[in-house]
């Protein structure tokens, strides 16, 4: 199969691009130094080739991914960086570190979050510390509190966590160093009172800048999407791609019409890139273009839109069609990690 034979919308990696990827932050952040994150891609079949190139140890966003990844047999040592207050959900964690399936720790930022991980039989906790992204994270000054209480409940306290989110995606390259210099300083006092071997934290974008971090949360670096695609000084290339047809033709107004949109892309960030036109808007199942007069689109002509924000692209689509460099299918990840329970084929 080839390119021109896949069924449109469709969700298309350039192997050679995801190769350069991988290697590049492999030789960066080698081993342990990076704990991908598989929020991103959402696929275990894409995070076993970083497993391969030496990546053991996971980052998750959600329970569903904790239990997907421990049951493709990639649970070495799994971090939930995200709070969860859900019994049944934690306590699901919980079983999968009691049976042996997986290293489950899980972070917590308040005494409520702490004693529903210790109810739920969760034994490792990191300290979700706020580094200035006004979302989860305890005050650092707090840290060491709940650590304590953490340990009183019998729970291990691998370290500390702190996501620097709101500075991943500064396009000045010395402001964004500057800036993550000074607004992750108190995670590594918070570590230093808390004590334990993990600082983890960081981004694709700040990967590189964050000092303090013992480990990367990295996974957008993978596939790169357009919003990092505008941070000229990262090193990684574009591999991801929307690929549509174009459905309908209109040469007095000048824009054609391709088959996916909104159901196909995520938005949050903006229209997606489009190489050969301008975007003019996206509707359900429709992107519409304006290409230039010189170059007009055919009905049946294949485009590529490059999304915005890769996370909940790649969360519309059940499979990612792999193609090397001629074009060719070498290949399909299927994206199992979606949704909030596992209840799709593979796993009943």
């Amino acid at each position: 199969m080839t390119l021109p034979e896949i069924s449109t919308p469709a969700l298309v990696v350039d192997k050679p691009a995801f190769d350069h990827n991988v290697a590049t932050m492999s030789a960066r952040r080698p081993g342990a130094a990076l704990r991908p994150h598989v929020k991103a891609f959402k696929s275990t079949d894409l995070a076993q080739l970083l497993a391969d190139a030496g990546h053991l140890d996971f980052c998750c966003a959600t329970v569903r991914e904790m239990e997907g990844m421990a049951l493709a047999g990639l649970g070495h040592d799994l971090l939930l960086a995200n709070e969860v207050v859900d019994p049944v959900r934690l306590r699901r964690l919980g079983t999968l570190a009691e049976t042996g399936t997986a290293r489950v720790t899980v972070a917590v930022d308040s005494e409520e979050t702490v004693r529903a991980a210790a109810a739920a039989g969760i034994k490792e906790v990191l300290i979700d510390v706020y580094v200035g992204l006004p979302r989860c994270g305890c005050p650092p000054d707090d840290a060491p509190r709940l650590a304590d209480l953490a340990r009183t409940l019998g729970m291990h306290v691998r370290g500390v966590m702190g996501y620097e989110g709101h500075l991943v995606h500064v396009a000045d390259r010395d402001e964004r160093t500057a800036r993550v210099a000074t607004d992750v300083a108190p995670l590594a006092v918070a570590h230093a009172a808390v004590g334990g071997d993990v600082i983890s934290g960081a981004g694709t974008g700040t990967f590189d800048v964050n000092t303090v971090v013992t480990e990367v949360q990295a996974g957008s670096y993978t596939l790169m999407d357009g919003e990092y695609g505008e941070l000229s000084d990262l090193p990684f290339r574009p591999a991801l791609r929307v690929v549509t047809t174009v459905i309908s033709v209109n040469r007095a107004g000048g824009w054609a019409v391709l088959d996916g949109g909104i159901k196909a892309l995520g938005m949050d960030q903006g229209n997606p890139i489009c190489a050969v036109g301008d975007v003019l808007y996206c509707s359900d199942e429709h992107t519409v273009v304006c290409p230039p007069p010189d170059a007009p689109l055919a009905v049946g002509e294949r485009v590529a839109l490059a999304p915005r924000h890769i996370d909940p692209t790649v969360a519309k689509h059940p499979l990612m069609i792999v193609i090397d460099a001629t074009g060719a299918v070498v290949d399909e990840w299927r994206v199992d990690l979606r949704g909030w329970r596992i209840d799709d084929e593979r796993h009943r």
